[in-house]
């Protein structure tokens, strides 16, 4: 009796499930899910599996969404490269004394401006200047003896011709004479040393440029050989122009090349919205870096007004060339996907989904490689709502608010 009973349920069990096969599109419908063969076809469509993450569903049930959107248009656009620079001094020199004296004076002030040729310490040259004298007397000394010796060779050859002298007087004139003339050479040789020495007593500036903390004051006595920390004097700057160095990517390396043979190649240095000096390509390394893959560059910019500091960090732009015909749009307008950059083109009233390649973005514009035409319509703002296919309603884009007044300060 029992296995009756379970055949019994087991035949109604099928009848029941045979009958929600048969219906279940309809029963779908009634539910709000469509149809399993919609399903199906939904998911196999090639728009489908082009949608992002989280923008698959029913198309816009609620109505067209408004939408801002632009016209692409071909214009020229620069090719820019983006580096992060380190702004280095031209020339960072060491001023350091070449003779054992005492600073007697200190002629120029901690971080002042100083010309090639400005006078900057002064040592003591009393000993010096007392060398230089005598060195002077034995000069004048010599010059004598040298007159006498001339005049006793001059007067052993004319006995010699008269056959009053001998040839022995007569050569010992002449080795007397040129013993005079070398000692005089000796004596001229010593007294350019000391003056050598003398323009070592006056620290004057190797180049123009700004100069650092003054370790040692008036009263200081300073050596050649001293290796402490003093015996640097000063450290002078040169820093108009002035370097910025950076690395850029060895693949960016073949066009900067191509650029710079063409003529310069312009470098921007970007402190701020409003500090942007430019200057041009000086330098690139002969080297790539095997550990980072880049290659070290150097740009020599003006710099009279001190914009930049040596060992200031800057953004560096380097302009490689001008694309003519180049396709933007605005950057808001790229969104990015599970299978890369994508923007939604107005077509027909529907918005189009289309993945596209981004080439560089710049200046607040996406320059497209490929995915876009001229003449199309990209939308910019509203792509949140929106799905492939989902009806648009292109709406101007709001005007700009004016710029609110600055807070007053605060305390």
């Amino acid at each position: 009796m029992r296995m009756v009973r379970l055949a019994v349920l087991a035949t109604v069990a099928v009848v029941i499930c045979g009958t929600a096969y048969v219906y279940r599109d309809d029963v779908a419908q009634r539910l709000g899910f469509g149809t399993a063969k919609a399903a199906v076809q939904a998911q196999s469509s090639p728009a489908a599996t082009a949608q992002p993450q989280g923008r698959r569903g029913r198309a816009n049930p609620g109505g067209a969404v408004p939408v801002v959107a632009t016209t692409v248009a071909k214009k020229p656009m620069p090719v820019i490269v983006d580096a992060v620079g380190t702004v280095q001094a031209i020339a960072s020199i060491q001023i350091k004394p070449r003779t054992d004296s005492q600073i007697v004076k200190v002629h120029v002030e901690e971080g002042a401006l100083v010309k090639e040729g400005d006078l900057l310490f002064e040592l003591d040259a009393r000993t010096l200047k007392a060398q230089l004298g005598q060195i002077d007397a034995q000069i004048r000394k010599n010059q004598a003896q040298l007159v006498q010796t001339r005049r006793d060779l001059q007067r052993f050859e004319d006995l010699l011709g008269k056959n009053a002298g001998t040839v022995v007087q007569r050569d010992n004139a002449q080795t007397a004479v040129k013993s005079a003339e070398a000692q005089l050479e000796a004596d001229e040789a010593a007294k350019a040393s000391v003056q050598t020495l003398l323009t070592y007593t006056e620290i004057r500036a190797p180049v123009s440029g700004r100069i650092g903390s003054i370790a040692s004051k008036a009263g200081a006595v300073v050596r050649v050989g001293d290796n402490s920390v003093n015996s640097t004097l000063a450290t002078i700057n040169q820093i108009d122009p002035i370097f910025v160095t950076f690395a850029i990517p060895q693949v960016i390396l073949p066009e900067l090349r191509s650029a710079m043979a063409k003529g310069p190649v312009v470098v921007q240095a970007i402190v701020d919205d409003t500090r942007k000096p430019p200057g041009a390509m000086a330098f690139i390394e002969n080297t790539v870096d095997p550990n980072t893959g880049t290659v070290t560059a150097k740009a020599r910019i003006a710099n009279a007004t001190e914009v930049l500091w040596p060992g200031q960090f800057v953004k560096v732009e380097i302009v490689l060339g001008i694309e003519p015909q180049a396709i933007s749009v605005p950057s808001a307008a790229v969104q990015l996907g599970p299978q890369g950059p994508y923007v939604f083109v107005v077509k027909d009233g529907a918005a189009e989904l289309r993945q596209v390649l981004v080439k560089r973005t710049q200046e607040g514009e996406a320059v497209i490689g490929k995915g876009l035409s001229e003449g199309e319509q990209v939308v910019v703002d509203g792509q949140l709502r929106l799905v492939n296919g989902a009806a648009v309603a292109v709406r101007p884009a709001p005007a700009s608010e004016p710029a609110k007044p600055p807070a007053p300060p605060r305390g």
